[in-house]
């Protein structure tokens, strides 16, 4: 086991206040953290329809001045709407000014991009959610965040239990959402199906982890990444995932022992599913939530670096 320990972060340090304007920012440079690298394993091989509205956002992607982003209210699953945003190019007008020029994503489009399903947390579909949608499409990816809770948001932790225990209850109806989406992403003309992914935190994180386990056969994934989602740990269940796995957790999280961890990671390695876990000291369940009591910005700004990092390599063809 490959660990790396009480190392510090030496450069930028996120705060809330920062987080909150993502929209206008860049994630940090990559940097060092007291994370514990659980395993780094490649190979060679409690948590389609019609758009209903869409607006565009002028955000530089990379700094390209050249690029913005569109997001759209979409139904992608009988009555679901999710949030789905993606960059376009921009045009010029005859005044010099940057206009956004914006393809609908059921168009063609010259470039085909990688797709993320991302899943909210216990919450819901929130703002925060549809913030760190915008910030992945920043980077390139066409983004669908989905809708688990029939646009439902709880303001309330008993509010998020209820909701996300139903789901627990009926764990067939969030698949069947979440392999819609899949089907949607891989509709579109501006996304390349061979490279979607999906991402998740908390609640989120157990749902992506369950997708991977369900994905339909002529849909499958590029990578799964979990945020301190809950585990299965069965090599047998485990061996239906045939794609990278990306796991950030906490090593004093209470709901995701560590333990669960380990053996998660012992399971993928004994199948031979391309993983990376990290573990990360002194921080608990849900560190990534700048709204939460648990937050951490130094870990999450690592996490989220190593996640573009790994996104970024899921599926891509080899050089």
């Amino acid at each position: 086991m490959k660990r790396i320990t009480s190392l510090w972060i030496t450069t930028l340090i996120f705060s809330y206040s920062l987080l909150t304007q993502i929209h206008s920012t860049m994630p940090a440079v990559a940097q060092e953290t007291n994370a514990s690298v659980i395993s780094t394993n490649s190979t060679d091989g409690p948590d389609a329809s019609e758009n209903s509205s869409s607006n565009s956002n002028s955000v530089a992607i990379r700094g390209d001045s050249e690029l913005s982003l569109e997001n759209q209210t979409v139904s992608y699953n009988g009555n679901s709407s999710g949030y789905l945003v993606f960059p376009t190019p921009r045009s010029i007008s005859n005044t010099g000014e940057s206009l956004p020029s914006s393809p609908s994503p059921l168009q063609s489009n010259d470039t085909k991009l990688p797709a993320v399903v991302m899943i909210h947390e216990n919450r819901g579909l929130n703002e925060h959610i549809k913030m760190m949608a915008d910030t992945l499409a920043k980077e390139g990816y066409v983004v669908l965040a989905v809708d688990l809770f029939n646009g439902q948001v709880a303001l309330t932790q008993e509010d998020a239990g209820l909701l996300s225990g139903a789901i627990r209850e009926n764990p067939a109806e969030a698949i069947s959402n979440l392999q819609a989406a899949v089907r949607y992403l891989a509709s579109l003309e501006n996304v390349d199906a061979s490279r979607i992914s999906s991402l998740g935190w908390c609640f989120g994180g157990q749902q992506s982890l369950q997708l991977a386990l369900n994905t339909e056969p002529d849909y499958p994934l590029a990578s799964t990444v979990i945020y301190y989602g809950r585990l299965v740990t069965d090599p047998q269940e485990l061996s239906k995932i045939s794609w990278p796995v990306l796991g950030i957790f906490g090593d004093q999280d209470d709901s995701i022992p560590v333990e669960n961890v380990t053996d998660f990671e012992s399971a993928l390695n004994s199948i031979g599913v391309p993983n990376e876990i990290y573990l990360y000291e002194g921080v608990g369940h849900a560190f990534a939530n700048p709204s939460g009591d648990s937050y951490a910005p130094e870990q999450t700004a690592d996490a989220w670096n190593k996640t573009l990092a790994f996104l970024e390599n899921a599926g891509a063809p080899s050089p």
